[in-house]
C-alpha cells in the first residue's frame, strides 16, 4: 500500500503503462497524477482514458487540461450556433490550445463517440487543482506547477488557477517550513541549480518531477512518497 505521484505524461502511454509495471502499481496503491496528461505526444486520450479507468488514480489539472476545457466547449457548437463576435474569447482559448500541443489530443478527440468526448472533457473539467496528503507522517502538497503570487499567509483558496496551473516554482523560496510542494510543469532539465538535469530535483522543501518525457532526451518520472524512491522510464522514439 504506497502512494506514488507523477506528471507531465504528454501522450505517452506507452511510458505510463510502463512506468506502472515498474513500480507495481495495485489496486491497494494510490496514484496521483499532476496534470498534463495531454497534448504533445502520439496518445494523449488514451493516456487520459486509461487513467479514468483506474478507481485509485487521482488526476489534478494541469495548464493543458485547463486550455482544452476553456477551449473545446467551442468546438462542441453546432456552425449554426456560432456567433464570431460573442465566441472571440473562446476562439481565442482554442489557438491558444493548438499553439501549446492540442493537435495530437484533437485528433483523438475526433475518433471518439460523441457521449466518449463528452466523458472526457467532463473528467478534464471536474479535475481538482491541487490536493494535500499527509503520507508517512509528512505533509505534501500536490499541484501542477507552483504557488504564483506566494505570500505566506496567504490561503490555497485564494490561489487563482493561474497561480496554480501556470506560474512556474520558484525553487529558492521554501514555501512552507513543514510541508512539501510537489509539482510538475517546469522541466527539471531547465533548472539552472540542479545538479542532475532530467532527473527529479529536491530543494528547499520542494520536489520537482517533470522530467520531460515528451523530449526525446527526456523521461517519465515517479516518486513514492512512503520512502522517497524515485523511478523513471526512458523516451521510447
Amino acid at each position: 500500500m504506497a502512494t506514488y505521484v507523477l506528471s507531465d505524461i504528454h501522450g505517452e502511454y506507452a511510458m505510463l503503462r510502463k512506468m506502472l509495471e515498474k513500480i507495481n502499481f495495485s489496486d491497494q496503491d494510490t496514484l496521483y497524477v499532476l496534470g498534463d496528461v495531454i497534448d504533445r505526444g502520439p496518445h494523449p486520450v488514451k493516456a487520459l482514458q486509461y487513467l479514468m479507468q483506474l478507481p485509485n488514480a487521482i488526476c489534478l489539472a494541469g495548464n493543458h487540461e485547463l486550455m482544452a476545457v476553456q477551449a473545446l466547449p467551442f468546438l462542441f457548437k453546432d456552425i449554426q450556433d456560432i456567433s464570431f463576435d460573442e465566441d472571440m474569447d473562446e476562439m481565442d482559448s482554442l489557438m491558444n490550445w493548438y499553439y501549446n500541443g492540442a493537435k495530437e489530443t484533437l485528433s483523438e478527440l475526433k475518433q471518439l463517440r460523441v457521449p466518449e468526448r463528452v466523458q472526457v472533457f467532463e473528467f478534464m473539467q471536474n479535475m481538482l487543482a491541487y490536493e494535500e496528503v499527509q503520507v508517512a507522517g509528512k505533509n505534501y502538497l500536490l499541484v501542477h506547477a507552483g504557488l504564483g503570487n506566494f505570500r505566506p499567509e496567504k490561503e490555497m483558496v485564494d490561489y487563482t488557477l493561474g497561480d496554480l496551473l501556470w506560474e512556474r516554482a520558484d525553487y529558492s523560496v521554501q514555501y512552507f517550513p513543514d510541508k512539501y510542494v510537489v509539482s510538475g510543469h517546469t522541466p527539471t532539465q531547465l533548472i539552472d541549480e540542479n545538479p542532475k538535469p532530467g532527473f527529479i530535483y529536491r530543494a528547499n522543501n520542494h520536489i520537482s518531477i517533470d522530467c520531460a518525457c515528451s523530449n526525446e532526451l527526456g523521461r517519465l518520472a515517479c516518486i513514492c512518497l512512503d520512502t522517497g524512491e524515485e523511478f523513471y522510464i526512458e523516451h521510447m522514439n
